[in-house]
């Protein structure tokens, strides 16, 4: 009996100290997974969106050498009542509004300040497509035709072998990807786990191997997709995202602060999310797309390429862009960038309008919310 006791108290030690021991090897991964299970827990998602590289790996970006970028102030904008109410319902965190290129709004809420570099989400798709734009036209990337395997020799045998260049541009790769973000075991939630315990994306893209339907015969919104860009835009250039993206599109802005991506394990940036600016950096981006690519006296992104990355091009005649949405009964040149919890930059050429928000919003799958903030977006722009 003492023997079996004395066997036992041992076989428990052993295993507390290897317990111990994978705690010790495996602690980041195990802190960025908790980091992922309450990333968006209603006390600490405000908090989180503003300090992801608290969260996350990451990879800092130059904003190059050149001075700031003046917003030049313009005549005050208060908001109206039901703005405020607005933004108080949507856990707005950070609202800046341009007028003819003039700052006339900036506020910030919830505890944030103007200095946080804030999670883009989804928006961070619409950097991607003006950085494709620019390489586009170097002739980088001739064609839009061309397969993505041809740059990204790995998604060979996946679902996306086959797919063009313009289906993923387009979110009409036709491959199946279950974009819930409220539903656990989704594959935009698994994707989220593989940053988290250190995965590939590039081996996570290949390993799709499903399609829902046939390559650009239908518009599918699949963040995927841009990570596949990323892939196509990394093989034809031999470069990784932060150094095209620093010299091609972010020195010539002027940012206020160098912004960060996150990235996988294997250094790899999160394209289609992980990029984070102070909202006021988002506003100034909004501007040069406003202004046809040109800023600051500069052509940054070719004219034709904002045109057409901006305008419906979905085969099924979906009103999407080249990752860019154009909102309902959209006047010419209204867009949209835009990401999950809140986040947009709003595109109004006709009224020389652009609003930049971040917000925390845990309710933003709510039915009619989408719907609701761009008729608030609208009834600010149409108020100036």
């Amino acid at each position: 009996m003492r023997r079996l006791l004395r066997f036992s108290i041992r076989l428990l030690l052993v295993l507390i100290l290897c317990a111990a021991a994978l705690g010790l090897w495996k602690r980041e991964e195990i802190s960025r997974l908790l980091a992922v299970n309450s990333l968006f827990d209603a006390g600490k998602i405000v908090q989180n969106f503003s300090h992801m590289d608290q969260l996350f790996l990451h990879r800092s970006l130059s904003r190059g050498q050149g001075p700031v970028a003046e917003l030049t102030p313009g005549p005050y904008a208060a908001l109206s009542p039901d703005a405020q109410q607005w933004v108080k319902d949507r856990a707005v965190t950070g609202l800046v509004i341009l007028h003819h290129g003039q700052l006339v709004h900036e506020s910030y809420y919830l505890g944030t300040a103007p200095q946080d570099l804030r999670i883009s989400w989804s928006v961070a798709k619409s950097f991607l497509s003006a950085l494709f734009g620019i390489l586009h036209s170097e002739g980088m990337i001739p064609s839009l035709d061309d397969p993505v395997e041809k740059y990204a020799p790995l998604l060979k045998g996946s679902a996306y072998e086959g797919v063009s260049v313009h289906d993923i541009l387009t979110m009409s790769s036709g491959v199946a990807f279950n974009e819930d973000y409220l539903d656990f075991n989704s594959d935009i939630n698994r994707m989220g786990r593989v940053l988290a315990l250190g995965g590939s994306m590039d081996e996570f893209a290949a390993s799709l191997k499903h399609r829902a339907s046939a390559p650009g015969s239908q518009w599918h919104y699949v963040s995927i997709d841009t990570h596949v860009l990323g892939m196509v835009m990394r093989g034809a250039t031999g470069k990784d995202i932060p150094e095209l993206m620093e010299t091609r599109l972010l020195a010539p802005l002027g940012l206020e602060a160098a912004p960060y991506y996150l990235t996988d394990s294997a250094g790899i940036s999160f394209v289609l999310g992980g990029l984070n600016l102070r909202t006021r950096d988002y506003a100034r981006f909004g501007q040069m797309v406003l202004q046809d690519g040109q800023w600051q006296g500069q052509q940054v992104v070719p004219a034709d390429w904002i045109k057409l990355s901006t305008s419906p091009q979905a085969k099924d005649g979906t009103a999407y862009g080249y990752q860019w949405w154009i909102p309902p009964q959209a006047s010419r040149g209204e867009v949209m960038a835009q990401g999950v919890y809140g986040q947009y930059i709003y595109i109004n050429p006709s009224m020389s309008v652009v609003i930049a928000v971040n917000a925390a919003d845990r309710d933003f799958e709510a039915e009619g919310v989408n719907d609701a903030n761009i008729a608030m977006l609208r009834k600010i722009a149409a108020g100036l």
